[in-house]
């Protein structure tokens, strides 16, 4: 294996890692969320004055429908696990990048997805304005990490082809 290809893969990895811990963090903190919640209120004199009022409304809304209707939690709970999965999923590309460009191409996809979900379903759904835009940042964020390693992998897949190495052996 050439210096070439060793840093494309390290590239491709460090770039999934990063990937990978973003969804894994975002995955496990959505568990015990009305208790973060409630550190963010309580710490709220370190965020701007629309921002704590937000905050503290969804920590009003999620403390009172678990006290109600804790059944209702299940939903973020099933989108803890997904997020889970998902990082897991990229570990495919992180091992063999060529052969799963597309897990690459699907979490690009995604990270733009973010947009048209943050700002309609946000709009429908009575978000402020100022929240949709930190929801769009994860898409914004994370696409970053994912182009990096998609370009990468590209390069990768050139140099294999020039040195006449079929991927399917890879």
């Amino acid at each position: 294996m050439g210096t070439a290809e060793l840093q494309l893969i390290k590239r491709i990895r460090v770039n999934l890692g990063i990937v990978i811990a973003g969804l894994a963090i975002s995955g496990v903190t959505a568990f015990p969320i009305e208790r973060e919640l409630a550190w963010l209120v309580q710490s709220g004199s370190a965020f701007p004055r629309y921002m704590q009022e937000w905050l503290t409304t969804i920590y009003n809304a999620v403390k009172d429908t678990n006290q109600r209707y804790p059944f209702l939690s299940y939903g973020t709970d099933w989108l803890a696990f997904a997020h889970l999965v998902l990082a897991i999923l990229f570990f495919g590309p992180a091992r063999f990048p060529v052969k799963n460009i597309w897990v690459i191409q699907f979490g690009m996809i995604a990270c733009v997805a973010i947009f048209p979900l943050a700002f309609i379903a946000g709009n429908i759904r009575g978000i402020p304005f100022f929240w949709q835009l930190i929801d769009c940042s994860f898409g914004l964020i994370g696409i970053i990490p994912l182009y990096i390693s998609y370009k990468a992998a590209r390069k990768l897949e050139q140099l294999y082809f020039e040195r006449g190495i079929v991927i399917a052996n890879i």
